[in-house]
Parts: structure tokens; C-alpha cells; sequence
């Protein structure tokens, strides 16, 4: 529904029906323009008597709408839907009287447009949810939708005048968290920019007209040393032959105050950064240009970026690069061909502005729909509607990093993603069993941060799946909605599985078997413990909420039935390692594979693992109940943490010298802490990951045998 119009927007020329016909035949056929007009009448019909709060009639929003549209060479049909978009919410009109004026398709148009209701922030945050959803699913249906509705935005924040300070800000923050950065993944820049600026100045007035009166001081200063920068490019151009145009670019205001923010800098800093936009006709003459601006100023190392040969994820393509200019000024310049321009300003919005034959326009609307496909997989997995949210507002904000898998093909991640992130962007079922990956063939830890260029291999393992610890660095939506949702089922398996064996256990302590209790004894014990399945009564137990030896007393009654432990017949529980979610090995202790170790069944936890040794044992003496018989099985393939101090005296590059050791010896730092002592020595306290007790012993020679240190210990707390 449309917002009010502003004061001065009241008394502008108006844009009539007239002036939108005389728009739309300079590109549709006479036909197509007269079913437009068409849709005018019915919809003037629908909102008659309605005005908004300006006092003009209501029918001048939807008008400018499809104005803003026809900017873009839209389709009739998409015309027709913005005149009409209003019909179904704010009328009395039925869908159904839509489809049989103009066809089910508009009708769908229509209404994928009406069910996009205000999303409200602050208290109301599922419904905001909840309606964000819809729209995704609507954007799904007809991409053409959100295109409609990004229109019906950008007219609301052009009129947003007349609204109460407070409701303006509400729209202009949701303006700038949801609908620019649509914009931005869309590639359509200029609808992006005013959604930016209208939206600052709303939602930040004083600082926009800070900011904004700077700038003004600041321009007089600059136009000197920018005609000379332009002057001398314009003259290589020239000298070279080609046929090229040269913009100058003002730095728009919110793009100024997001800089400012994020660097933490000064105004000037940001400011004094001249920009120019350089058009060119093919190809091959965007990279003959960026020669002769290389050779015109000296570029900045690390800051070419190809976004030719590599575009981004809206299909942006062209070429940046900024240089060292006259006074050592900063000059960003973008050279694209006209195409390229085309897309970059329009996004996909290009399919239906110039049908080119070159398919630019068709491969920004093919990212944008992978876009859409890989938001329905999300909102598939995510476990409610904030949750997908939350995931969909990560995948807005992108800052792309190009790598490559081992064959060649590049992959586009944000920055910032993890090789986790790239596992997953490969499939999901490569990112749920990786195990390690080697970033230009040497290996790394899975959170590594990617950067631009570099080969990432992932190696899989049958039976790996998810570590929960990956939630605490992965980037991509995908990577932390597909790792959520595997976990959420993986804990009840293996709550099943742990639950399995204990109560198997017990059941041996009493001389008898899980494969020996009939169906009847079964059905009975679930019975009384308020279980339907047997599933449900070993998920109680392995989660610690049911204590396995009493069901096992249950399952075999009768005082014949000595416990088998008086005969030296009671095994152990095995620890594998892998037991997951419901298998916690204690951070006191640290125990690991060789450690005497005993189990403490916590209630909701599971089984918790302490070594012998461990100084907190004596408070949960208290509770035998709890305790139960535990040792590592023989064969254990994994990587266990374990803390360790170390004494050295303070020289420069210690920590760096025994952090290779620990590398040396196969081992991965965790954590690592420093405790100062007198000024002379110091205290490390590392946390390593090690196979078990041999290979801790390994680690702890490596050390030794360094100069600086004094003493290594295993930390026993």
C-alpha cells in the first residue's frame, strides 16, 4: 500500500495516464499501451474515493509506479500488475475479477505483489519473519514481482514527506536492510542508490545534512585537481584513437557514511578519492584502456579487480582499479563496455531493457534466479521463519571471494567464508562429510578464511558428518542452514545409539542381553515409562534423563537375577570418540585416548567423561547413581583436546618458536593463553589437539627440546 505523498511532491506536475502512454510507445506496440490504459480505468474505478494523506487521489501512486517501470522498458503485463497492485489489499476487487479482466498471469502478479505486507521490525520480529518469507516465495513464483515491488518502494521513499518522524524512520530502516541490499543482489544500481539516499535521509536526517553540507564545502576544492586528472585521461584516449566515454563519478552520500563507519577514518579521507567511469565498445578495448591507465599513473598494488573475466553474483562485469594520482590522490576508475553498463545500471531489468543477442541481460536474470533456488533451499531447511531471516540477511550483505576447485571452475563465496563455506557451496553432501581441505595443495584447518585466487580441495571421509563448532565460523547462509539443520536430527540418533549400548550394559551386569528381553517384557516397561517406541525409552536414557540400570532392573525382575559384576563377567562402556552430541568430554580434565577415565550421566547432557584424576570427582562422589564404567575402545581415529603448560623465559619470537614445534609434531593449537609472572618468565597455557596420551607425550618432547623453555606439564586442574 502506497505511503503518503509529500508537500512539495503534491504541488509538482503531475505524471498522468497521458504522459505514461506517450512513454510506453516509444517501446510497445499500440496494443500492449491500449490493455495499459485499460488497466488505468479499472483501476481508477477500484480507488475511487480513495486519497492519500497529501489529499491527491490515490490513483497517482500506482501511476507512478508503472512510470518507474516503464523507466526500465518493463513488459506490459508488469505495467499492468504495478497500476493494479493495490486492487486486491486495498479494494473491495477479487482476485478472480481480476483473472477474468486480464488473465491469469497478471492475476498472479497482482497478487504475489499484495501478499508483500509491510514488514514490521522491533517487537513484532516473527511476523516480520513470517512476511519476509512470503516474499521470498513470491519472488520465486515471478521474479517480475519483486521488480513491481521494488517500484512501489522507491515511489513510498520519494513521498515519505508527510509520514510521522517515527514511521518514517521504521521505513527507512527496513528501506536499508531489506530492499536496497534485494536491489544491490539484483544488480539494479540506480533503483539501489536512491532506495540508499532516500532511505539515509530519513532514517539519519541529521546526518545526512551533515554529511551533505560537507561535501558542498569540499567540491570547490576539488574541481581543479579533477579537471586536470580528467584532462590528462581524455588526452591518452584521444592519443591512443579510441572511442571511448569518460565519467567523472560524485561518491553518493550513503556510500560516504557506510566508509566513513566501517574504516573508522575521517571525511577527508574517504572524500578525497576521485572516481571515474571509463565506456567503451568491445572487450578486448577494456583491457587495451586499463594498459594505458596503468601507464598513465602507477596503480595501487592489490587493488585491481577483474570483474570481467570473473563478474559478480547480480552479473556485474567490468573492470577496477585504482591508482596513484596527482598529489598522490587516490583515482578509482571502472572501465566496462556499453553492455556491461547496461546490466551494471539495470541489473536484471536488462533482459527486458535491450534484448541483445550477447545474453548479458539473460545471465543477470540466471543469477538471480540460482539466487532464488538456493533462498527456497534455505527456507526448506531453516527450522522456522527468524531463523531463515537471519539467514537470508547474512546472504544480502555479500562481499565477494573468487577461488577455484582443483579442476579449474571458479567458485563465488563472501568474504570472509571458510573453507566449510566452500565445501558446502560444492554440495551439500561434500560439506557434510569434509574432514580436511588443502588450499593451494598444502593443508589447512577447515576455518580458514579464503582469499581471492587460491584452489581449494575438500577431502571427504564416509561417516564424517558436521561439527557443531563450525556454527561458531562459517559465513555462508547455506553452510550454517544445512549444518543446522543435520544437527537437530544427529543429536536424537545418537542419543538412540548411546541410550542402545548403556542400557545393553546394564543389562549384562544383570546376566541378561538386549536380544534376550521378549516383546511382551518390552511393551510393558514402555508402557509404564510412558514411551510408545523403543526408540524413545534409549533417547531418554542416552540424554541422561532415565538411569539405564533401573529400566534394566524393570526389563529382568526377580531376585535370581544376581548382578553379573559379582562374577567378574561386567564389561566396560566403550568410548569411541564419535559419539557426538550426547558424549561430552570434560573441560577440567581434558581426558583423551589412554586417560583412565569414568562416566557422569548428566541429565539432559549425556554422558560426560572425566579423567581418574580429575580434582572435581570428589564433589560428584556424592551421586554413585550417576556414575558408570567407561574405557576407550581400542582403536580410536580422531583428534581429542588437551591443556598444557609451559614455562619459558621471556625472549623475543618464544611463542611463535614452540607454536611451530607443536606443528612439527602433528599437532593443531586450539587456544593458547599467557600468564605473566615476574617480568623475566612467563606461563603458556596451550590447548592442543592430539590422537591420544602417545602423541601428547610427542608434543611435549618437541617443546622440551627448545632453548627458551623451562617446563612443560599437562595441566591437571
Amino acid at each position: 500500500m502506497g505511503v503518503p505523498a509529500t508537500i512539495d511532491d503534491r504541488q509538482a506536475p503531475r505524471f498522468l495516464i497521458s504522459d505514461l502512454c506517450d512513454l510506453l510507445e516509444t517501446y510497445l506496440p499500440k496494443e500492449q499501451v491500449r490493455e495499459v490504459y485499460r488497466a488505468y480505468l479499472f483501476g481508477a474505478e477500484a480507488h475511487a474515493g480513495q486519497h492519500r494523506l497529501s489529499g491527491e487521489p490515490y490513483i497517482y501512486h500506482p501511476i507512478e509506479v508503472a512510470r518507474i517501470l516503464a523507466g526500465m522498458h518493463m513488459d506490459h503485463q508488469s505495467l499492468i500488475a504495478a497500476i493494479l497492485h493495490d486492487v486486491i489489499e486495498d479494494t473491495d476487487i477479487p482476485k478472480e475479477k481480476i483473472v477474468a479482466e486480464f488473465g491469469e498471469e497478471i492475476a498472479e502478479l497482482v497478487d504475489g505483489v499484495s501478499k508483500l505486507t509491510q514488514i514490521e521490525f522491533g517487537s513484532q520480529a516473527e511476523a516480520q519473519a513470517e512476511n519476509f518469507r512470503k516474499m521470498m516465495l513470491a519472488m520465486v513464483r515471478d521474479i517480475r514481482v519483486i521488480l513491481v515491488k521494488l517500484a512501489d518502494r522507491l515511489h513510498n521513499m520519494r513521498t515519505l514527506g508527510v509520514m510521522r518522524p517515527d514511521k518514517r524512520r521504521r521505513i527507512a530502516r527496513e528501506t536499508l536492510e531489506i530492499y536496497a541490499p534485494i536491489a544491490a543482489r539484483l544488480g539494479m544500481n540506480q533503483v539501489r542508490l536512491e532506495l540508499e539516499e532516500l532511505g539515509f535521509a530519513a532514517h539519519y536526517p541529521m546526518r545526512y545534512r551533515v554529511l551533505a553540507e560537507a561535501v558542498r564545502r569540499a567540491r570547490g576544492n576539488r574541481k581543479e585537481i579533477l579537471h586536470k586528472i580528467e584532462s590528462a585521461i581524455g588526452q591518452r584516449l584521444v592519443q591512443e584513437g579510441l572511442n571511448c566515454r569518460l565519467l567523472s563519478r560524485e561518491k553518493h552520500l550513503y556510500s560516504l557514511y557506510k566508509k566513513i563507519r566501517g574504516r573508522a577514518g575521517s571525511f577527508r579521507d574517504v572524500f578525497d578519492v576521485y572516481a571515474f567511469r571509463i565506456i567503451v565498445e568491445d572487450v578486448d578495448t577494456c583491457y587495451r584502456v586499463l594498459g594505458l591507465m596503468h601507464n598513465l599513473y602507477k596503480p595501487v598494488p592489490g587493488k585491481f579487480k577483474d570483474y570481467i573475466a570473473i563478474p559478480k553474483s547480480n552479473g556485474y562485469q567490468s573492470l577496477h582499479t585504482v591508482l596513484f594520482g596527482p598529489y598522490g590522490v587516490p583515482i578509482e576508475v571502472q572501465i566496462r563496455t556499453e553492455d556491461m553498463d547496461r546490466v551494471a545500471e539495470s541489473g536484471i531489468a536488462a533482459h527486458w531493457l535491450y534484448k541483445s543477442g550477447d545474453g548479458s541481460g539473460n545471465n543477470a536474470q540466471a543469477r538471480a534466479r540460482e539466487w532464488l533456488r538456493e533462498l527456497l533451499e534455505m527456507q526448506q531447511n531453516a527450522g522456522d521463519s527468524l531463523e531463515f531471516l537471519e539467514n537470508v540477511k547474512i546472504d544480502l550483505f555479500p562481499d565477494e571471494v573468487y577461488v577455484f576447485t582443483p579442476a579449474g571452475e571458479i567458485m563465488e563465496l563472501p568474504r570472509g567464508a571458510t573453507a566449510v563455506d566452500f565445501a558446502y557451496a560444492v554440495h551439500t553432501d561434500v560439506g557434510n562429510t569434509c574432514i580436511a581441505a588443502k588450499i593451494d595443495r598444502r593443508l589447512a584447518p577447515l576455518r580458514t578464511p579464503l582469499l581471492n585466487g587460491q584452489t581449494v580441495e575438500i577431502i571427504t571421509a564416509t561417516g564424517a558428518h558436521p561439527n557443531p563448532a563450525w556454527l561458531n565460523f562459517v559465513t555462508t547462509a547455506k553452510a550454517r542452514s544445512n549444518i543446522r539443520h543435520y544437527l537437530k536430527n544427529l543429536r536424537q540418533d545418537e542419543a538412540v545409539d548411546l541410550g542402545r549400548r548403556m542400557l545393553d550394559k546394564a543389562l549384562h551386569e544383570l546376566g541378561s542381553a538386549l536380544e534376550a528381553i521378549g516383546p511382551e517384557q518390552m511393551k510393558a516397561v514402555l508402557h509404564d515409562c510412558g514411551f510408545e517406541a523403543e526408540n524413545s525409552l534409549f533417547s531418554d536414557i542416552g540424554l541422561g534423563n532415565r538411569m539405564a540400570m533401573l529400566v534394566a532392573r524393570r526389563l529382568v525382575p526377580g531376585e535370581d537375577n544376581a548382578p553379573a559384576e559379582q562374577a567378574g563377567e561386567t564389561q566396560p562402556l566403550a568410548i569411541r570418540g564419535t559419539e557426538g552430541l550426547v558424549v561430552h568430554f570434560a573441560r577440567c580434565c581434558w581426558p583423551i585416548p589412554g586417560d583412565a577415565i569414568v562416566g557422569f550421566i548428566s541429565a539432559g547432557r549425556g554422558l560426560v567423561i572425566h579423567r581418574e584424576v580429575c580434582k572435581n570427582l570428589g564433589e560428584l562422589r556424592s551421586r554413585p547413581d550417576k556414575w558408570i564404567d567407561v574405557e576407550w575402545q581400542d582403536s580410536i581415529d580422531g583428534e581429542f583436546p588437551a591443556e598444557i603448560r609451559v614455562d619459558v623465559s621471556n625472549q623475543r619470537g618464544v611463542l611463535a618458536t614452540i607454536a611451530a614445534s607443536i606443528s612439527q609434531a602433528g599437532s593443531n593449537i586450539e587456544n593458547v593463553n599467557i600468564e605473566e609472572r615476574d617480568g623475566l618468565d612467563t606461563s603458556l597455557h596451550f590447548v592442543v589437539a592430539v590422537k591420544d596420551r602417545r602423541h601428547l607425550a610427542r608434543v611435549m618432547r618437541c617443546i622440551r627440546k627448545l632453548p627458551s623453555v623451562m617446563r612443560v606439564s599437562r595441566v591437571k586442574h
